[in-house]
């Protein structure tokens, strides 16, 4: 792909995650322009047009795709679409940004990361805290060896069930696996194994084990596994959506040989560093828009200054280690 000198975007799919987290950063980010929005219902597509300044919208994503004027496309769809969108987008000679998981099978992320080689136009994932000051002060913390060599990690992620699950009428496509591949898990624990990936090397061995315990929705949910990295470091992982309130748990907890790093994925808190008898709390404040930073690295690597962290190939990496986790339970 040539470089792009200003990269004017549409966005597929202009739903709740790109109200803040997403959709903002792209008109913020220099040399970045979001010119057309597209969703299938017209007026959603019209009103998130107009409370966000962008001169089109469109209700057909080929009427997107096709705009001349368009020169890279975000894919903020249900997983289901990931792979359909992407794919249509780069054949049109357009690079993607999609979001994560990045697709809702591992199939699906090899036949995108095969058209991308086919016809040389890249795909950046939503994995944006590799590029968060807390995880990237962790990254660095570990590098510096100031836990020693790393030995083992522990991720626990243990939350009550939601409102909307409770209802079938209610449930959101997340607890759907013919749309998300799975259920809660692939949402959340994918933006775990990414960040370890980034951290740790890639996973070289996992073994899970999945099951549903409450009985509120059809995929699991309740989950266990072990996971070994090319690094040698090896973890462990415990992960339930029905959970006693007061027993509700978000952590990492990497061990080395002369301590450890305790941090939060997804709620608010410190990066807990315990070395040499001391404890330290590392307290860091995120963008606005909490994509921000890897939709700027994004933006630098289709015009060619810079690299991006997230890329299709450790993407597709977490996308295998989820399934691999979950499969006996689809396979039952």
């Amino acid at each position: 792909m040539d470089s792009l000198v200003e990269i004017n975007w549409g966005i597929i799919g202009c739903g709740n995650v790109t109200e803040l987290k997403s959709g903002p950063a792209f008109n913020k980010v220099e040399h970045s322009n979001l010119i057309a929005v597209m969703r299938r219902n017209t007026i959603l597509a019209e009103d998130y047009a107009r409370r966000h300044k962008v001169p089109k919208f469109y209700s057909n994503a080929d009427d997107l795709i096709n705009d001349s004027e368009v020169n890279a496309v975000y894919v903020a769809t249900p997983p289901d679409t990931h792979a359909f969108y992407a794919i249509q987008a780069m054949k049109a000679g357009k690079p993607v940004y999609v979001e994560k998981p990045m697709a809702r099978t591992f199939a699906e992320c090899q036949e995108m990361i095969r058209v991308s080689e086919e016809t040389g136009m890249p795909i950046y994932v939503a994995y944006y805290r590799r590029s968060l000051p807390a995880f990237l002060k962790v990254k660095e913390l570990i590098k510096a060896g100031s836990i020693g060599k790393p030995l083992a990690v522990n991720v626990r992620l243990h939350w009550a069930l939601g409102d909307r699950d409770k209802f079938p009428e209610k449930q959101t496509w997340h607890v759907k696996p013919e749309i998300s591949g799975a259920g809660h898990f692939y949402d959340l624990a994918s933006h775990q194994f990414d960040f370890l990936d980034f951290v740790l090397g890639k996973v070289t061995e996992v073994h899970g084990i999945a099951t549903n315990v409450a009985g509120y929705y059809e995929p699991e949910d309740t989950v266990s596994a072990v996971f070994s990295f090319e690094s040698g470091v090896k973890g462990t992982g415990s992960w339930s959506f029905v959970a006693d309130k007061q027993a509700e748990e978000d952590s990492i907890e990497i061990t080395g040989t002369n301590g450890s790093i305790q941090f939060p994925c997804f709620d608010k808190g410190d990066v807990i560093l315990k070395a040499d008898g001391i404890t330290t709390k590392l307290s860091f404040v995120n963008p606005e828009n909490i994509s921000y930073n890897l939709v700027k690295q994004v933006v630098g690597a289709m015009r060619k200054t810079n690299e991006c962290v997230s890329t299709i190939y450790s993407a597709a990496r977490t996308s295998w280690v989820m399934e691999e986790i979950v499969k006996s339970y689809y396979k039952k």
